[in-house]
């Protein structure tokens, strides 16, 4: 059995773990829980009704949360040399093409987001048993395949994040910092749920939103009553 920290021990003390929150009260628990002595994270876990083993279930989209993360987005943009300008413009930290095709067959990936072209997919495609693992391989669907690649840079950088449901059907994603004002955090938080919602697949059946529990980097999670902010 895991030894509970003085901290750990402490933050239990401060809610009730088998009561429901309101989204409110989840976000001043989780701010009074976190010890860290850097700014954590405040992350999301959402379980859904679904069956992701099936692609008629597979619940996956991209939303631009209004107040950003409160990360620094490494963006690689691998495009062609038309397109170096643009990508610089826009805020890219890393653009080119063969050299960083190159660096990343090597085992580099020290990058959050690769954005890329149509045209240049061929090359990138290659890189898939490398990106794919990591989340990192640019898909049509999530706008990181595309001509507009100033856009796209602006838009993760921006707040623009990806989501998917993993295998156990939980959706995990960040929505800001322990140092966000509280209604950053609910605004970020309602504009995700929100965007899942409306990708409920017609396959799934019964309860949708199973459960959902918010908490920081190392605290305990805290259950949100899902019907106060779905409905």
């Amino acid at each position: 059995m895991t030894k509970l920290t003085k901290n750990r021990k402490e933050a239990l003390t401060k809610f009730d773990k088998s009561r429901f929150y309101t989204l409110t009260e989840a976000i001043d628990i989780v701010k009074n829980i976190t010890y860290t002595k850097f700014d954590s994270s405040i992350d999301i876990d959402v379980r859904l009704g679904v069956d992701p083993r099936k692609a008629n279930q597979m619940v996956r989209g991209t939303v631009t949360l209004p107040h950003g993360t409160g990360k620094t987005i490494r963006v690689l943009v691998l495009c062609t040399p038309d397109k170096e300008e643009e990508a610089k413009a826009a805020g890219a930290d890393y653009y080119g093409l063969d050299e960083y095709v190159q660096k990343i067959k090597g085992g580099w990936t020290d990058i959050d987001v690769v954005i890329t072209m149509p045209s240049v997919m061929p090359k990138v495609g290659a890189l898939g048993r490398i990106l794919g693992p990591r989340g990192l391989m640019p898909n049509p669907k999530t706008g990181t395949v595309t001509m507009d690649v100033g856009k796209a840079v602006k838009d993760v950088k921006t707040g623009k994040i990806d989501f998917k449901v993993d295998k156990f059907g939980i959706i995990h994603n960040s929505i800001g910092k322990v140092s966000f004002e509280n209604t950053k955090i609910f605004d970020n938080t309602k504009e995700l749920l929100q965007t899942i919602i409306k990708l409920k697949p017609s396959a799934s059946k019964g309860t949708y939103i199973k459960s959902i529990y918010i908490s920081s980097t190392m605290s305990p999670g805290i259950q949100i009553e899902s019907k106060s902010i779905t409905t």
